[in-house]
Order: structure tokens, then C-alpha cells, then sequence
């Protein structure tokens, strides 16, 4: 009688696209997951849009235990990194798996070399983890101690306040610093502040999956995107085709090049995304060739297989 009735459950979950009993553990990872915004970013604003779109959810519904962090909208990856090791210690979990989309990616590695007993491995996800030459560019053009570099702070701070608002955030603001942290140079001193953990200081590579930050061991993984325009009704598009202009003939996903987004065992970087479809916005606006959901998906199955 109890094969009959497990039998019938399968079928009716079959039948109603639900998830067999197979696959209702496909993300139940040992340790929670954590995302991490990018630079201009926020965790859900009013509660009704999340940065990472409906990402959280589709992990959670076959059993991945899930927070998005808030950190700063603009700041320093020093002082996100600093913010983000808060919020995890107030989690109250032994450990967690860090998933960082952009500026995110560093903030996590920062994270990592503060708690590092914590953080059973971190996702960069079209992470700047060698900068970008957008933010060459923008601050190339920006003379320093100007009124123009003045004006730009003050709006980028006065934006950052307003997603505190809308957020229910109290994070400090620093457009300046986010500028420069993400600039080629900046992340090049973080990266040696850091020890290149994950980061191959030498070759467009990645490095070994397991590394090690003060005697713990912290698995590092990355993929990306190398497309710019994916969608034609997605309004990102346009954008991210002019400032992908400051990559030349290099392959990026518009703001950041391909080769500055590898860190750790590198899963993929063919995927035919951009920036903005890394967090399968805008509201899933995306290629029909690459489902950025089913990347985070099954990247929570593989920290699930490795025991993480």
C-alpha cells in the first residue's frame, strides 16, 4: 500500500509540473546561501523588487535555505566587504555559502579574509575581480578635486540614501570609493591586500577551486557572460552597448571583461548574457539561449554535491 501511495504521489506531481520527490532537494545545500548585490544595488526595495529578481525563490523551492545581504549601494569593497561579514555573523549560522553578482564578487573576498571559519565558498557572477575599464574610463574623465567629481559623489550619495529609504537600510554611501575600487587600479591593490586568493595574478585563468585563508579552506567558483545585446525589449541593452565601447575587441558583458571575472574553478564563460541578465533582469528580460536561473540553480546542486 505505501509503494501504491508513494507511486501515486510521483505521478500527480508529474502531472501538475510540480517537483517529483527526486528533485525537491536539488539546492538543499548543507549550508545557507547568501547573496550579494553589485555596486547601485539592494537587497529588495519595499519588498516587492528584488535585485536578484526571482532568484531567491527558485532556489529556495527545492530546498536551498536563502538571504540577500544589504550592503552599500555605492561604497568601497574594503568597507561592503567590512558590512557584509556584520550581516553574516548576525545570520547565526555555522557557515554560508556566498553567491555575489559584480562588485559583489570582491565584497565576498574581503568577507572571506575577515571570517574566513564562516565562508564555505564564494560564487562570483560576472564579478569585477581585476576591475573594469568602464571605471577606468569614468574616472579618467572625471578630473579628481573637481566640482564635476564633487557633483557626481554627491548624486551617486543622494541615490544611495534614497535606496536606504526604500530598502529599510542604514548603509554609509561613498560613490568616490566605489569608483575607485572598481576601477583596474583599485582592484589591483585589493587584490594584493588580499593575497589573489582565487584571483590568477598572471593569466586570463582561473585558479584552483579550494583555497585557503588563514588555515580554512574556502571553495571559489565564477562564470559569465560575454554578450551585450540579449534581448531587444529589454532596456538595459542600449546602455550596456555603449559602455561596452571601452572594451575594444575584448569580449565582455558590457561592463566588465570576460577575463577580469575569472576567479577559482571558472564554470563557464560562453553564456550569451550580459551584466543585467546575470540577475535575470530586467524581470527576466534575457536570451532565450542562456536561463540565468538555471546557472544559480544548478550551482547550488554542486555545493550540495561537494558537501558545502
Amino acid at each position: 500500500m505505501r509503494k501504491l501511495i508513494t507511486s501515486a504521489v510521483i505521478m500527480g506531481c508529474m502531472v501538475l509540473g510540480a517537483p517529483t520527490l527526486s528533485h525537491a532537494s536539488y539546492t538543499d545545500t548543507r549550508h545557507p546561501i547568501v547573496l550579494v548585490h553589485g555596486v547601485t544595488g539592494f537587497n529588495t526595495i519595499g519588498g516587492l523588487i528584488n535585485y536578484f529578481h526571482n532568484i531567491p525563490w527558485n532556489l529556495e523551492r527545492s530546498g536551498a535555505q536563502v538571504y540577500s545581504a544589504s550592503v552599500s549601494f555605492v561604497n568601497g569593497s574594503q568597507q561592503r566587504g567590512q558590512q557584509l561579514a556584520n550581516y553574516v555573523n548576525g545570520l547565526g549560522h555555522s557557515k554560508v555559502n556566498l553567491m555575489a553578482h559584480s562588485q559583489g564578487a570582491p565584497t565576498s573576498r574581503v568577507t572571506a579574509a575577515l571570517i574566513p571559519h564562516k565562508i564555505a565558498s564564494i560564487t562570483s557572477i560576472n564579478g569585477v575581480n581585476k576591475g573594469s575599464k568602464v571605471a577606468d574610463v569614468v574616472r579618467g574623465i572625471i578630473p579628481p578635486g573637481s566640482y564635476v567629481e564633487g557633483g557626481a559623489q554627491a548624486i551617486a550619495n543622494a541615490l544611495g540614501d534614497l535606496v536606504n529609504a526604500l530598502s529599510n537600510s542604514n548603509n554609509p554611501q561613498d560613490g568616490l570609493a566605489a569608483l575607485e575600487t572598481l576601477t583596474t587600479r583599485g582592484t589591483t591593490n585589493l587584490n594584493n591586500a588580499l593575497g589573489w586568493k582565487g584571483v590568477n595574478r598572471w593569466s586570463c585563468s582561473g585558479t584552483a577551486e579550494d583555497q585557503w585563508i588563514n588555515g580554512n579552506r574556502v571553495k571559489m567558483f565564477s562564470w559569465t557572460g560575454k554578450a551585450v545585446y540579449t534581448n531587444w525589449t529589454d532596456i538595459s541593452d542600449p546602455f550596456l552597448g555603449i559602455t561596452s565601447l571601452a572594451f575594444g575587441n575584448e569580449d565582455s558583458d558590457g561592463l566588465v571583461g570576460v577575463c577580469a571575472t575569472k576567479m577559482g574553478n571558472v564554470i563557464g564563460t560562453h553564456y550569451d548574457m550580459n551584466h543585467v541578465d546575470a540577475i535575470n533582469h530586467i524581470f527576466g528580460a534575457r536570451s532565450w539561449w542562456t536561463n540565468p536561473v538555471s546557472l544559480y540553480r544548478s550551482q547550488a546542486n554542486r555545493l550540495k554535491n561537494r558537501g558545502l
